[in-house]
Protein backbone atom coordinates (compact mmCIF):
# COMPACT_ATOMS: atom_id res chain seq x y z
CA UNK A 1 0.00 0.00 0.00
CA UNK A 2 1.41 3.57 -1.12
CA UNK A 3 -0.30 6.51 1.12
CA UNK A 4 -0.21 9.32 -1.35
CA UNK A 5 -0.11 12.95 0.38
CA UNK A 6 -1.87 12.88 3.19
CA UNK A 7 -5.21 11.66 2.04
CA UNK A 8 -4.74 9.28 -0.69
CA UNK A 9 -3.70 6.07 -0.95
CA UNK A 10 -3.12 2.99 -3.54
CA UNK A 11 -3.54 -0.34 -2.20
CA UNK A 12 -4.20 -3.23 -4.95
CA UNK A 13 -6.07 -4.82 -2.35
CA UNK A 14 -8.59 -1.71 -2.61
CA UNK A 15 -10.23 -1.31 -5.87
CA UNK A 16 -8.08 -2.90 -8.01
CA UNK A 17 -5.02 -0.11 -7.02
CA UNK A 18 -7.22 2.79 -7.85
CA UNK A 19 -6.23 5.84 -6.21
CA UNK A 20 -8.85 6.13 -3.46
CA UNK A 21 -9.93 8.82 -0.20
CA UNK A 22 -7.54 6.88 3.02
CA UNK A 23 -9.94 4.43 4.44
CA UNK A 24 -12.27 4.08 2.06
CA UNK A 25 -13.32 3.30 -1.17
CA UNK A 26 -13.98 6.23 -2.64
CA UNK A 27 -12.06 6.90 -5.52
CA UNK A 28 -10.22 9.95 -6.45
CA UNK A 29 -11.63 9.14 -10.30
CA UNK A 30 -15.07 9.63 -8.28
CA UNK A 31 -14.99 12.60 -6.60
CA UNK A 32 -13.72 14.30 -9.97
CA UNK A 33 -16.36 12.62 -11.81
CA UNK A 34 -18.82 13.52 -9.85
CA UNK A 35 -17.57 17.69 -9.52
CA UNK A 36 -17.07 17.74 -13.37
CA UNK A 37 -20.79 16.89 -13.74
CA UNK A 38 -21.72 19.42 -11.38
CA UNK A 39 -21.75 18.22 -7.91
CA UNK A 40 -20.61 21.00 -5.23
CA UNK A 41 -18.60 19.70 -1.96
CA UNK A 42 -21.79 19.52 -0.20
CA UNK A 43 -22.96 17.05 -2.49
CA UNK A 44 -20.18 14.74 -2.68
CA UNK A 45 -20.16 15.06 1.46
CA UNK A 46 -24.17 14.28 1.62
CA UNK A 47 -23.64 11.28 -0.65
CA UNK A 48 -20.78 10.21 0.68
CA UNK A 49 -20.53 10.47 4.42
CA UNK A 50 -17.02 9.63 5.19
CA UNK A 51 -15.73 12.23 2.99
CA UNK A 52 -14.74 15.19 3.96
CA UNK A 53 -14.23 18.78 2.17
CA UNK A 54 -10.53 18.04 2.81
CA UNK A 55 -10.51 14.61 1.21
CA UNK A 56 -11.97 16.18 -2.25
CA UNK A 57 -9.07 18.77 -1.96
CA UNK A 58 -6.83 16.26 -1.83
CA UNK A 59 -8.54 14.63 -4.76
CA UNK A 60 -7.97 17.32 -6.79
CA UNK A 61 -4.15 18.11 -5.55
CA UNK A 62 -3.45 14.68 -6.57
CA UNK A 63 -5.24 14.81 -9.75
CA UNK A 64 -3.38 18.05 -10.99
CA UNK A 65 0.05 16.26 -9.23
CA UNK A 66 -0.80 13.55 -11.96
CA UNK A 67 -1.32 15.59 -14.82
CA UNK A 68 1.47 18.02 -13.97
CA UNK A 69 4.12 14.71 -14.31
CA UNK A 70 2.37 12.79 -17.20
CA UNK A 71 4.98 12.06 -19.88
CA UNK A 72 3.88 13.28 -23.09
CA UNK A 73 4.81 10.78 -26.02
CA UNK A 74 4.98 12.56 -29.17
CA UNK A 75 4.08 11.30 -32.48
CA UNK A 76 2.66 12.10 -36.17
CA UNK A 77 -0.87 12.38 -35.86
CA UNK A 78 -3.33 11.68 -38.72
CA UNK A 79 -6.35 12.69 -40.19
Amino acid sequence: MAIIADRIEINPEVMLGQPVIRGTRIKVELILRKLAEGATDADLVDAYPNLSQEDIRAAIRYAADVVAHEELIEGSATS
